[in-house]
């Protein structure tokens, strides 16, 4: 009988570091959300954008808690292989008496939730990538039809499908290739704008007068407003623990997690948004919805590509009318970063989703292994498929693409609390359990989420027009998977003649 294909061990830490820098990828996310971010007002219509960089700092301080306990657990769980979240759940009911029985039913949860998060986040990124492609169109003064952004969203999703298809290894280097030039761009274009805050070519008045009006802030209920969409351009540093049967170290994913969100979260982040928020200035102006002329946030909430517009100014002011020249090429290394976005959730994704085929808890052709790069070629080709018809319904409208985020994003809150949970669980009667790391950080974490979760539902449903026809829509979407996921469970089990709760488990 032939052998059956196995996942190799080829990953350093850098290796797994990059996967998941690809997957934060601050260089893409200053230019996707700021627009976002600019324009999110609170209950009383007023803009919060004047605490974006305290909201980014909590943000970061949540992201954090949740990091240590993903480090934790793939210390404990090194052989957890591609289950991540899926395989840390099992063993730690399994590892408590009192909760063994429903080991199989919690560790689905965390399963099928996070296809929420793992399938849906890559059809986001093909529809922003489209929305880019686009945006570069009509700088040459071409816009596309509906058709042709679908059909450009449809062909990148198969482009990056291909790359996960040949194999982690290639895959890694494309993310190196893509880490360093988004983080050249973005070192470049941020010291533009400090360089322009301080000289002030243009003699403008800047909309923070004072350079530590940037970092304070100024509302705490300004400040969680914010973080509930800062917390977004943080996902992804979990995604090295599901590349555990590809590390040639356990040491080296529990390293990774922590690094990536420092390199890309800590350093990258924080310095972007405050060069940003340096810059902005109410000599920069451009047209509402209504037509009228709006100057500084209100412009940046206006326009499609407010970090474009700032970076043809600096690109004019500081170097010779250089800007179109220079946003075209950082529109170009924002593109590359989305490629990479795309392709680190992609790997991650399908992996869990191969974890969840050997316990046959979804079709077991998901988790056929490619014989010759030993890669789920079957499940990478379904996510494939399934990214491409997300972003091709993401990008037809600003709706459409605000409903698909919020269904990735509850997705993502979900998966993120009930991790910090379980690592609360698997370490409650561990001999070597540390208060602060073990107890205090799993608490917060969980907490953290939930309010973070609460916090962009309750925005989303409040904030009227589009903005609460999108939550619906994804409220409706997760309530749908959810009933899919029970009935698959069932049928299943039935046919299996498997116990829900209190079975015995059998680990792959």
């Amino acid at each position: 009988m032939a052998q059956q294909a196995e996942m190799k061990k080829t990953l350093g830490l850098t290796g797994v570091t990059v996967n998941a820098m690809a997957l934060i990828a601050p260089g893409a996310f200053l230019w996707l959300t700021y627009q976002v971010q600019a324009a999110q007002v609170d209950l009383a219509g007023q803009t919060t954008a004047m605490d974006m960089f305290a909201g980014l700092f909590v943000a970061l301080i949540l992201a954090f808690l949740t990091a240590i306990s993903y480090s934790k657990l793939s210390e404990l769980y090194p052989q957890a292989g591609t289950g991540s979240s899926y395989y840390f759940t099992e063993q730690a009911m399994l590892g408590e008496d009192r909760l063994s029985a429903f080991a199989r039913l919690s560790k689905f949860i965390v399963g099928w939730f996070s296809h929420l998060y793992y399938w849906v986040y890559p059809g986001v990124m093909v529809a922003m990538m489209a929305t880019l492609i686009c945006y570069i169109f009509q700088q040459f003064g071409v816009d596309l039809s509906a058709f042709w952004q679908i059909v450009t969203a449809v062909l990148f999703s198969f482009l990056v499908g291909y790359i996960a298809y040949r194999g982690i290894t290639g895959s890694t280097i494309s993310s190196i290739v893509i880490n360093v030039i988004q983080i050249i761009a973005l070192i470049v274009v941020t010291i533009l704008a400090l360089v322009y805050r301080y000289t002030n070519p243009e003699h403008v008045t800047f909309v923070h007068t004072e350079i530590s009006s940037v970092v304070m802030p100024h509302s705490f209920v300004n400040v969680m407003f914010q973080a509930t969409v800062a917390i977004l351009l943080l996902v992804g540093f979990e995604s090295a623990t599901a590349l555990t049967a590809e590390s040639k170290s356990p040491r080296h994913v529990s390293r990774g997690v922590i690094i990536s969100l420092v390199i890309q979260g800590l350093i990258m982040y924080l310095f972007e948004y405050f060069g940003a928020n340096a810059w902005l200035n109410t000599a920069y102006t451009g047209k509402d919805a209504k037509g009228a002329v709006v100057t500084g946030i209100d412009a940046a909430a206006a326009s499609s590509a407010p970090i474009g517009d700032m970076v043809k100014n600096l690109g004019d002011a500081l170097l010779g009318n250089l800007g179109f020249a220079l946003m075209i090429v950082v529109a170009i290394s924002v593109a590359m970063a989305v490629i990479g976005t795309t392709l680190a959730c992609m790997n991650t994704g399908v992996r869990v989703t191969y974890a969840m085929s050997k316990d046959k808890e979804v079709p077991s052709f998901l988790g056929f292994l490619h014989p010759k790069h030993a890669t789920p070629h079957a499940g990478v080709w379904a996510m494939t498929i399934a990214s491409a018809v997300i972003g091709a319904f993401g990008v037809l409208s600003i709706t459409n693409l605000t409903a698909i985020t919020f269904w990735s994003n509850i997705g993502t809150f979900i998966l993120y609390g009930m991790t910090n949970l379980i690592a609360f669980v698997a370490f409650l009667r561990h001999p070597q359990r540390n208060a602060f790391t073990h107890i205090v950080v799993p608490i917060l974490g969980t907490l953290a989420n939930i309010v973070m979760l609460i916090a962009v539902l309750y925005l989303g449903v409040l904030g009227g027009g589009d903005t609460q026809t999108a939550a619906m829509w994804s409220i409706l979407a997760t309530v749908a998977w959810v009933i899919i996921g029970v009935v698959y469970l069932w049928v299943q089990s039935s046919r299996t003649q498997r116990k829900i709760i209190g079975g015995p488990v059998k680990t792959n």
